[in-house]
Order: structure tokens, then C-alpha cells, then sequence
């Protein structure tokens, strides 16, 4: 039987970028949060002289070829490893394509671990430095998913380290019909750059502020995690206590919310600010065109499902997943 492995999605919980650098890219500052929702990525694989790789999905506007990041990972790791064999991949998707969720990216992420898991591949400690160089060839965001839980990511995005977990909130994720071109934001973005309204020193310090006051809102105690249950709201009392609420953002808003001014319209709907239900955070998550919210109980998380609904935007209902449910979760049954 092949290696089915859950493909969980992220959401940015703030994204900051600076101004467009010689090499043609840009250094971020972000925060990556894993979430339950998930696509299933199943892979059988065996030796074999040469290597073939055969991918398919459920999902037309997948690309079933060396351009998907799962045969990228594939093949790169087979090179790596000087090994070659026929790999089957099969990607059921349930997240939405492009949609800022890093479905592709943690795609690629499960491929590898199916293939590990199919080849018998040990994870030594070595290998773990060699994986996370090939996943930040495959993409900027694809690193973050071979830690999962909460993820610093500098430099590109693809320079990741773990930071302290909290406890399960709930999400709801909105999901609107309209796109959003990374490569148009990144170009609105330089615009401002040229315009004078961004320094290039501003996303370094942010990235300060973001890291030190990341660790001071969700550390407590030695275990480095929030409670749960009826104490949930002792997240909320943190954030508001260390101003992160005040300040913590996604510049792709900048330029997205412009142009897409019903995407600030869904961004309001998450948050329901002044209400007893109003989100703990909502924003836009990457470049779009999903944004999210963050909820301190189930109540709260299914009035903003009601009201998506109003407005005709679809929506999923999940959870923030902490590093080592991250983990446990991945190979375990993939029926739910």
C-alpha cells in the first residue's frame, strides 16, 4: 500500500517586507502558523535502475509534471541521496490552489516524507540540515513545513527556526472566488518602495520587535505553551498585554486591500470588531486570497462562518496545530 501522508496548510500570523533587493527578491519577516486543514498526499516507491516519476490529482489545475513541487522534491531528494527509483505520487486536494494557505509547498513536504517513509530513507541528523537546503530550493515556504507549529521565517522566508507553540485556537479560513497574483503584489509592493514609503532597514526591525514579543505573548511558564479549554482567553490577555494586537500585520495588505477591496470587506467580517465575538486576529494570509481569523471559542468561530455565509464566501472551520500534533498527526490515519 502507498505512504499516505496529511499535507497540512499555514497561514502567515504577520508577513513584513523589505524593499526589493539586487538579487531580484525581497527579505520578509513572518510568522508561520500550521493549521489542520490538510490535503493527502499518497506515494509508493520503489529502486529501481532509473528513476520515473508519474504524479496525478483530483484537481485539474494541478500541474501533473515536473513543474509541481512534490516531483521537485522528489527528484531533487533521489539526486541528493544518489538514488533512483519509480515514485508514484497521488494528491488529493482539499485545500485551494494558490490561495496563500502554502498548499503546493506543503505538497512537496509530504512528498518527501512519504518518500522517506517508502525507501526506508534514515533521518539522521545530517540529512534533516540536507532536507531543509532542498525544500528552500523548491520554494521560499516549503522549509516552514519541515518544523510546523509556529515558524519564524527570515531572509526569503525559506531561513526558518521554531518558536514556542501555544495551544489549539480555532480558525476560520475564507476562501473567495476572486485570485490574487503574488508576482502583481510584490510589483505594487516596489512601487511604494519607489514611492519613498518604505526604508530598507524597516522589515530587520520589525523582525526584532515580531521575534521578542512572539516569545514574551506565547511562552507561560516552563512548558511554553497557553492553556486550554476555559482558560483559552488567556491568549487573548497575553497578546493584548505585550501590544502585539496593536501592531502585528501582513504588508501585503498595502497593496492587496487596494486592489481588492472586498477582500477588507471579508477581513472585517472575520474580525466582527466591538463584538463579544470579535476574532483574537484576522488577516489576509500571504499575498491572498485567503484570509483567516483566530477565535477564543467554537461559538465565536461558527457566528464568523454565519456571516461569510451572508456574503456568499466560503469558508473552512479548523485549528491552529502545534508542532507535535503536527508531527503525530502526518502518518497517522488519513480517513478524516
Amino acid at each position: 500500500m502507498p505512504t499516505a501522508v496529511r499535507s497540512h496548510s499555514k497561514i502567515n500570523l504577520g508577513l513584513y517586507i523589505g524593499a526589493p533587493r539586487p538579487d531580484g527578491f525581497h527579505s520578509l519577516a513572518t510568522v508561520y502558523q500550521t493549521l489542520e486543514l490538510h490535503d493527502i498526499v499518497e506515494i509508493s516507491a520503489t529502486t529501481a535502475p532509473q528513476t520515473r516519476i508519474h504524479l496525478e490529482s483530483n484537481d485539474h489545475r494541478v500541474p501533473c509534471d515536473p513543474r509541481n513541487t512534490a516531483w521537485k522534491m522528489v527528484e531533487l531528494t533521489l539526486a541528493a541521496l544518489n538514488l533512483t527509483a519509480g515514485v508514484q505520487i497521488t494528491i488529493h486536494k482539499r485545500l485551494p490552489v494558490q490561495g496563500g494557505l502554502g498548499a503546493g509547498s506543503a505538497n512537496a513536504v509530504a512528498a518527501l516524507i512519504g518518500l522517506e517513509n517508502e525507501l526506508g530513507i534514515v533521518d539522521a541528523p545530517e540529512w534533516q540540515a540536507k532536507k531543509l537546503e532542498i525544500a528552500a530550493q523548491v520554494g521560499s515556504d516549503v522549509p516552514l513545513f519541515l518544523i510546523g507549529g509556529a515558524v519564524l521565517g527570515t531572509d526569503r522566508g525559506q531561513l526558518v527556526e521554531a518558536l514556542p507553540d501555544f495551544e489549539p485556537v480555532w480558525c476560520v479560513v475564507a476562501v473567495p472566488a476572486i485570485g490574487v497574483s503574488t508576482a502583481k503584489a510584490f510589483a505594487d509592493w516596489d512601487a511604494l518602495c519607489a514611492a519613498g514609503n518604505l526604508t530598507a532597514g524597516l522589515s530587520a526591525d520589525k523582525l526584532s520587535k515580531l521575534s521578542q514579543a512572539l516569545a514574551s505573548a506565547f511562552e507561560s511558564g516552563s512548558s511554553g505553551v497557553l492553556p486550554t479549554g476555559e482558560n483559552l482567553a488567556g491568549l487573548e490577555s497575553a497578546l493584548v498585554r505585550t501590544g502585539i494586537l496593536g501592531w502585528i500585520e501582513n504588508d501585503f495588505e498595502k497593496v492587496v486591500f487596494p486592489q481588492q477591496p472586498s477582500l477588507l470587506e471579508i477581513k472585517q467580517a472575520l474580525a466582527s470588531p466591538g463584538t463579544p465575538g470579535e476574532a483574537l486576529h484576522a488577516a489576509l494570509s500571504g499575498s491572498g486570497s485567503a484570509l483567516f481569523g483566530l477565535y477564543a471559542s467554537l461559538e465565536n468561530a461558527e457566528a464568523a462562518i454565519a456571516r461569510l455565509r451572508q456574503g456568499g464566501i466560503e469558508s473552512y472551520l479548523t485549528r491552529t496545530l502545534p508542532r507535535s500534533e503536527y508531527w503525530q498527526k502526518m502518518l497517522a490515519s488519513t480517513r478524516k
